[in-house]
């Protein structure tokens, strides 16, 4: 059995952050549309981030196969949001991703981590991103409502959470650009304004206040990580910390992001 036979092997496996959480019936109204592709905008950054982590051996199994249901993941939500009734910019928009998502799949999947991919993997990455998340600006601006902003919102944490983990690691594997660290500041800065700013929204109910509640909690391990001196004693310790509370950020962020989907 070949790797891409594996991949849709791994399709329902549940490793590190829960699969529970996701929905893999057909896109049925907008607010569905909004959290797969935001999901989609924080699996383009998971995906480089299991890469980095394979790479450099941090929870080298988790990691490996964080990588391939993430793949898989991908793949599934794509064709989903190709098939969903919605207008024909946003069609497009989702249709113009395709091409760079096979460049990426395939770098992803070609052979074992290195340096010299793993630059690529990073310029990929940040071009998926922008593209995912162009559909999801548009998909809110689409739905015109205040839940609407709120699913974004919250699944954009999800993104940021894999964004500041990826480049953690392509600092310590020295495979980062010139402006990474201050790209991680800024994503930080955004994080810890989204959260404040979904703590304050009047209509959370008190589910989602406690699940905010627990992801700030696993915030305050992984900050704490993240902006540590680059140490080389530490590196491997700071990196598996990194690793694992990515993963628990963005379980209760999901678990948050379907709850605000559900709000009237």
């Amino acid at each position: 059995m070949n790797r891409r036979d594996i991949l849709k092997a791994a399709l329902l496996a549940s490793v590190g952050w829960s699969y529970a959480s996701v929905s893999y019936a057909q896109i049925t109204n907008v607010n569905d549309a909004i959290n797969k592709a935001g999901r989609q905008r924080m699996l383009s950054q998971r995906m480089a981030k299991a890469y980095l982590q394979i790479g450099m051996n941090v929870n080298l199994e988790s990691s490996k196969k964080i990588l391939d249901t993430s793949l898989s993941l991908f793949d599934r939500q794509l064709i989903e949001l190709k098939n969903f009734s919605t207008s024909a910019d946003i069609k497009a928009a989702v249709l113009n991703i395709d091409k760079t998502w096979i460049a990426y799949k395939d770098l992803l999947l070609g052979k074992a981590p290195n340096v010299a991919d793993a630059k690529q993997i990073l310029r990929f990455s940040d071009v998926l991103l922008e593209m995912t998340d162009h559909v999801t600006q548009q998909l809110e601006k689409y739905a015109n409502s205040k839940t609407g902003s709120l699913v974004n919102i919250s699944g954009r944490q999800r993104m940021l959470s894999q964004r500041m983990a990826k480049m953690y690691q392509a600092i310590h594997w020295e495979v980062a650009g010139a402006d990474t660290a201050s790209a991680l500041e800024a994503a930080r800065k955004e994080f810890n304004y989204n959260m404040r700013s979904l703590e304050a929204n009047p209509n959370n109910t008190k589910a989602i206040q406690t699940e905010l509640t627990f992801a700030q909690q696993q915030w305050l391990f992984f900050d704490h990580a993240i902006r540590q001196a680059p140490d080389l004693r530490m590196r491997q310790q700071y990196a598996t910390t990194v690793a694992t509370t990515s993963e628990r950020i963005l379980q209760q962020m999901d678990i948050v992001t379907s709850q605000y989907e559900k709000l009237s």
